[in-house]
């Protein structure tokens, strides 16, 4: 094992600290005790810990550990769950001591290139603001169509790691959806092709501010292919920037050389062949102009690697939309309920109300620094009323109220929402 994995065998027999005890932390236990560290796993949720002692971890409490914060000096490495800020006390006490920092998604890629678990992956990387996770369901829709031995991983649920263990079969290419906050902890990863859909404010008090935001986005740009939405202002602003070995984009109009695009109501590649069409505009899940840029860049990651149009188009008839993205789940009364609740930010959220003629709003939850007024007044027009909840309901009210007062506003209080989801259920 020292000559085969010399890459991480100067982790065996020395301790490893693990921030987190949740799904992404869990994972990183098996593959560290097969390079013989002697794991640790620091989490405030004592049932977790207890999880991770079952999967064979040392334990501690991170109340604990940072009232000895002398302890964090004697790790090797921290390997930290993507909810870590870069400020979180814990982690700024292993910067000042010198000790490496390491995203569970960086750790994944060492782990993939020190061929821990047979020869290394090829990774397609899906990221963006919105549409990550249909895009990423798209791409995998499409390797199944093409017959190649792969799996959807990463900010969709498996974890990485748990894909690279995965025997029966063994994925040969991972569809990997990265969030900014596995990007920012992630600096080593070069993928095969990584795709950027779009940039938007989102996460900024994580990040603390624009720029950084965009920086993390920006490392899936660093492999051998680079796809950036052209229609995106801040994406597309990316192309002289990117490290790729290759740059191309995609776009909802006609693709220019070097392009994918939409024409005659086809998708269209330009980029891997010359106007060659892909796949029918028409029927793709989740419709309208967000599935179709989804679409665009599933398709593009698919024929970075070869994939065949046939497969392409085979993929993307077969794909079905996943649940909360846009879902109709009932009419009532004539009132269509439209459940797309993964719009968790006013880019997300534009393209949904757009979407239709006359839109009752709900919305509210965390605005996580982003800006609601451009929103608003774009879609002032369309809003028929808003319910509004959560602990920002407050500042989105005030947007209406300055931009669209003609709007009658409903603040949901806490606790007085227990009879909302009866309404649909009684179709």
């Amino acid at each position: 094992m020292t000559e085969e994995h010399g890459g991480l065998d100067w982790l065996r027999g020395r301790g490893v600290l693990v921030a987190g005890a949740g799904v992404s932390g869990r994972a990183t236990i098996g593959p560290l005790r097969d390079l013989g560290a002697l794991v640790t796993v620091t989490d405030s949720n004592v049932d977790a810990l207890a999880e991770c002692a079952r999967l064979g971890a040392a334990t501690v409490p991170i109340d604990d550990l940072l009232a000895a914060r002398e302890r964090v000096a004697e790790f090797a490495l921290v390997v930290t769950s993507p909810g870590f800020r870069p400020d979180a006390p814990l982690l700024s006490v292993a910067a000042g001591d010198g000790v490496p920092i390491w995203g569970d998604i960086e750790f994944s890629w060492h782990v993939d290139r020190a061929a821990l678990y047979g020869p290394p992956r090829r990774w397609l990387v899906v990221t963006g603001t919105n549409g990550k996770t249909t895009t990423t369901s798209m791409l995998q829709s499409i390797l199944d169509a093409a017959e190649l031995p792969s799996v959807a991983c990463g900010n969709i649920g498996l974890p990485v790691l748990d894909a690279l263990r995965q025997t029966a079969p063994r994925p040969e290419v991972l569809a990997v959806e990265l969030s900014s906050f596995q990007l920012h902890w992630a600096p080593s990863v070069r993928p095969t092709a990584g795709a950027i859909l779009n940039i938007a404010e989102d996460h900024l008090d994580w990040h603390g501010g624009m720029q950084p935001y965009i920086d993390a986005k920006a490392r899936a740009l660093t492999g051998e292919v680079a796809v950036l939405g052209l229609d995106d202002e801040v994406a597309s602003s990316l192309f002289s920037t990117s490290l790729a070995v290759r740059t191309l984009g995609f776009r909802l109009g006609v693709p220019a050389a070097g392009e994918l695009g939409v024409e005659d109501g086809y998708l269209v590649d330009r980029a891997f062949a010359d106007g060659e069409r892909l796949a029918p505009a028409e029927g793709i899940t989740p419709p309208g102009p967000a599935g179709l840029m989804d679409a665009l860049a599933a398709a593009a990651l698919a024929r970075a690697i070869g994939v065949t149009p046939d497969a392409v188009a085979a993929g993307l008839a077969s794909h079905v939309v996943g649940p909360h993205r846009a879902a109709r789940v009932a009419d009532v009364g004539g009132v269509t309920f439209v459940d797309d609740s993964k719009a968790t930010n006013p880019h997300a959220a534009r393209p949904s109300i757009l979407a239709h003629e006359r839109v009752v709003w709900i919305a509210g939850g965390l605005l996580k620094g982003a800006r609601v007024d451009d929103l608003v007044l774009e879609v002032a027009g369309r809003l028929a009323g808003a319910v509004l909840l959560g602990r920002d309901a407050a500042q989105i009210a005030e947007s209406l109220a300055r931009h669209a007062p003609e709007v009658p506003v409903v603040i949901v209080e806490t606790g007085d929402d227990a009879g909302v989801s009866a309404v649909p259920q009684s179709a």
